[in-house]
């Protein structure tokens, strides 16, 4: 799967987290722009982990603080699983 992939598909995922219907970019931000609050990060986490069969530390998730970030990260996961 090639990062456009799994930015499709992370896209699909955030959908229905995405309260406010905020227009998603590489720069946007769970916590600023999004909102998340850590519950919904760690459900958001969860189905991202579930869909790819990868684990995201919580170190990594604490590096992670773009959107883009996210799927550079995920992509290098489920590139090296």
């Amino acid at each position: 799967m090639d990062r456009t992939d799994v930015d499709a598909r992370i896209r699909e995922l955030a959908e229905p987290f995405n309260k406010k219907g905020i227009e998603i970019t590489e720069a946007t931000t769970f916590q600023g722009d999004l909102e998340f609050d850590s519950l919904t990060v760690m459900d958001f986490v969860a189905a991202i982990e579930d869909e790819f069969d990868i684990i995201i530390s919580m170190n990594q998730q604490a590096e992670i603080e773009t959107y883009g970030q996210l799927v550079d990260a995920v992509h290098k996961l489920q590139a090296g699983a």
